[in-house]
Protein backbone atom coordinates (compact mmCIF):
# COMPACT_ATOMS: atom_id res chain seq x y z
CA UNK A 1 0.00 0.00 0.00
CA UNK A 2 1.12 3.27 -0.27
CA UNK A 3 1.82 6.03 2.63
CA UNK A 4 0.59 9.07 1.37
CA UNK A 5 -2.04 10.90 -0.73
CA UNK A 6 -2.55 10.15 -4.52
CA UNK A 7 -1.20 12.79 -7.02
CA UNK A 8 -3.07 13.49 -10.07
CA UNK A 9 0.22 13.70 -12.07
CA UNK A 10 -0.44 10.77 -13.92
CA UNK A 11 -3.71 12.28 -15.43
CA UNK A 12 -2.69 15.76 -17.12
CA UNK A 13 -4.80 18.19 -18.37
CA UNK A 14 -1.64 19.94 -20.43
CA UNK A 15 -3.50 18.81 -23.97
CA UNK A 16 -1.27 19.84 -27.08
CA UNK A 17 -3.75 21.21 -28.91
CA UNK A 18 -1.78 22.14 -31.83
CA UNK A 19 -2.98 18.79 -34.37
CA UNK A 20 -6.61 20.34 -33.63
CA UNK A 21 -5.78 23.74 -34.56
CA UNK A 22 -4.22 22.61 -37.30
CA UNK A 23 -7.10 19.74 -38.52
CA UNK A 24 -9.89 22.51 -37.67
CA UNK A 25 -7.45 25.35 -40.11
CA UNK A 26 -6.97 22.09 -42.84
CA UNK A 27 -10.73 21.90 -43.24
CA UNK A 28 -11.55 25.06 -43.31
CA UNK A 29 -9.14 26.17 -46.39
CA UNK A 30 -10.18 22.77 -47.78
CA UNK A 31 -13.64 23.75 -47.69
CA UNK A 32 -12.76 27.85 -48.84
CA UNK A 33 -11.49 25.75 -51.63
CA UNK A 34 -13.96 23.98 -52.83
CA UNK A 35 -16.50 26.68 -52.49
CA UNK A 36 -14.36 28.94 -54.67
CA UNK A 37 -14.06 26.42 -57.23
CA UNK A 38 -18.30 25.50 -57.30
CA UNK A 39 -19.49 28.82 -56.95
CA UNK A 40 -21.51 29.32 -60.04
CA UNK A 41 -19.99 32.45 -62.18
CA UNK A 42 -22.47 34.88 -63.34
CA UNK A 43 -23.19 34.74 -67.03
CA UNK A 44 -23.41 37.87 -69.04
CA UNK A 45 -27.32 37.75 -70.27
CA UNK A 46 -26.79 38.16 -74.44
CA UNK A 47 -28.21 41.50 -75.72
CA UNK A 48 -31.06 41.84 -77.28
CA UNK A 49 -30.79 41.38 -81.35
CA UNK A 50 -30.46 45.35 -82.38
CA UNK A 51 -33.48 45.12 -84.60
CA UNK A 52 -35.75 44.29 -81.66
CA UNK A 53 -35.98 47.88 -80.35
CA UNK A 54 -38.20 48.00 -83.50
CA UNK A 55 -40.31 45.32 -82.38
CA UNK A 56 -43.03 45.90 -79.67
CA UNK A 57 -45.48 43.92 -77.39
CA UNK A 58 -48.58 45.45 -75.80
CA UNK A 59 -52.05 43.75 -75.02
CA UNK A 60 -50.71 40.96 -72.77
CA UNK A 61 -53.50 38.66 -71.91
CA UNK A 62 -52.63 35.63 -70.01
CA UNK A 63 -54.85 32.22 -69.38
CA UNK A 64 -54.56 28.70 -67.88
CA UNK A 65 -56.48 25.92 -69.46
CA UNK A 66 -56.10 21.59 -69.04
CA UNK A 67 -54.74 19.42 -71.15
CA UNK A 68 -56.00 16.23 -72.66
CA UNK A 69 -53.92 15.14 -69.73
CA UNK A 70 -55.04 16.70 -66.81
CA UNK A 71 -51.88 18.96 -67.13
CA UNK A 72 -52.29 23.22 -66.39
CA UNK A 73 -50.85 24.70 -69.69
CA UNK A 74 -49.99 28.54 -69.17
CA UNK A 75 -50.82 30.57 -72.12
CA UNK A 76 -49.77 34.22 -72.82
CA UNK A 77 -51.20 35.97 -75.76
CA UNK A 78 -50.69 39.36 -76.78
CA UNK A 79 -49.91 41.55 -79.81
CA UNK A 80 -46.64 42.23 -82.03
CA UNK A 81 -45.65 45.31 -83.68
CA UNK A 82 -43.12 46.12 -86.35
CA UNK A 83 -42.37 49.71 -86.38
CA UNK A 84 -38.93 49.06 -88.68
CA UNK A 85 -38.46 49.02 -92.30
CA UNK A 86 -37.55 44.99 -92.55
CA UNK A 87 -40.33 42.20 -92.44
CA UNK A 88 -39.74 39.50 -89.56
CA UNK A 89 -39.09 36.08 -90.04
CA UNK A 90 -38.50 35.14 -86.87
CA UNK A 91 -38.05 36.67 -83.04
CA UNK A 92 -37.42 35.09 -79.97
CA UNK A 93 -38.47 36.06 -76.74
CA UNK A 94 -36.81 36.06 -72.99
CA UNK A 95 -39.89 35.20 -70.71
CA UNK A 96 -39.19 35.44 -67.16
CA UNK A 97 -41.67 34.75 -63.51
CA UNK A 98 -40.95 35.96 -60.66
CA UNK A 99 -42.48 34.97 -57.02
CA UNK A 100 -43.45 37.35 -54.10
CA UNK A 101 -40.40 37.62 -53.51
CA UNK A 102 -39.32 39.63 -56.53
CA UNK A 103 -37.22 36.35 -57.44
CA UNK A 104 -36.76 34.63 -60.43
CA UNK A 105 -38.15 31.21 -59.99
CA UNK A 106 -38.34 30.08 -64.04
CA UNK A 107 -37.22 32.01 -67.58
CA UNK A 108 -37.51 30.25 -70.70
CA UNK A 109 -36.49 31.16 -75.11
CA UNK A 110 -39.19 30.66 -76.57
CA UNK A 111 -40.25 31.68 -80.46
CA UNK A 112 -43.03 33.93 -81.05
CA UNK A 113 -45.58 32.18 -82.69
CA UNK A 114 -48.48 34.25 -84.34
CA UNK A 115 -51.84 32.99 -84.35
CA UNK A 116 -53.82 32.76 -87.51
CA UNK A 117 -57.75 32.23 -87.99
CA UNK A 118 -58.53 30.67 -90.76
CA UNK A 119 -59.67 27.63 -89.54
CA UNK A 120 -62.48 26.79 -86.76
CA UNK A 121 -60.12 27.58 -83.98
CA UNK A 122 -56.94 29.66 -83.63
CA UNK A 123 -53.99 28.10 -84.75
CA UNK A 124 -49.95 29.17 -83.96
CA UNK A 125 -47.76 29.58 -87.01
CA UNK A 126 -43.58 30.16 -86.82
CA UNK A 127 -42.99 33.87 -87.79
CA UNK A 128 -41.53 32.16 -91.02
CA UNK A 129 -44.96 30.74 -92.29
CA UNK A 130 -46.51 34.28 -91.48
CA UNK A 131 -43.81 37.08 -91.76
CA UNK A 132 -44.39 40.36 -90.37
CA UNK A 133 -44.03 42.90 -92.33
CA UNK A 134 -42.64 46.54 -91.59
CA UNK A 135 -45.68 48.43 -90.11
CA UNK A 136 -47.68 45.62 -89.79
CA UNK A 137 -49.10 44.08 -85.95
CA UNK A 138 -49.90 40.47 -85.39
CA UNK A 139 -51.45 38.67 -82.13
CA UNK A 140 -49.07 35.76 -80.78
CA UNK A 141 -49.04 33.27 -78.43
CA UNK A 142 -46.39 31.73 -75.77
CA UNK A 143 -47.84 28.42 -74.65
CA UNK A 144 -45.77 26.89 -71.16
CA UNK A 145 -46.26 23.35 -70.52
CA UNK A 146 -45.29 24.12 -66.90
CA UNK A 147 -45.08 27.24 -64.96
CA UNK A 148 -42.98 26.82 -61.24
CA UNK A 149 -45.55 26.66 -58.04
CA UNK A 150 -43.84 29.45 -56.68
CA UNK A 151 -44.57 32.23 -59.42
CA UNK A 152 -46.21 34.46 -57.79
CA UNK A 153 -49.00 34.90 -60.72
CA UNK A 154 -48.50 38.12 -62.22
CA UNK A 155 -47.38 38.84 -65.67
CA UNK A 156 -43.95 37.52 -66.23
CA UNK A 157 -40.88 40.26 -68.03
CA UNK A 158 -41.60 39.31 -71.79
CA UNK A 159 -38.39 40.60 -73.70
CA UNK A 160 -37.87 40.27 -77.40
CA UNK A 161 -33.84 39.11 -77.48
CA UNK A 162 -33.25 37.35 -81.61
CA UNK A 163 -34.25 38.46 -84.81
CA UNK A 164 -34.06 37.69 -87.77
CA UNK A 165 -35.26 40.23 -90.35
CA UNK A 166 -35.10 40.51 -93.95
Amino acid sequence: MSDGPIEPSSLSDDRDWRPVIIGVVVVVIVVVAIAFLLRSHPQAAPAPDPYAANLKISDLKMSQAENFVGASVTYIDGTISNSGSKTVAHATVHVTFKNSLDQVVQSEDLPIQVLQTTGPYPDTVDLKAAPLGPSQSKPFRLTFEHVSDDWNHAYPEVKIMDVTAK
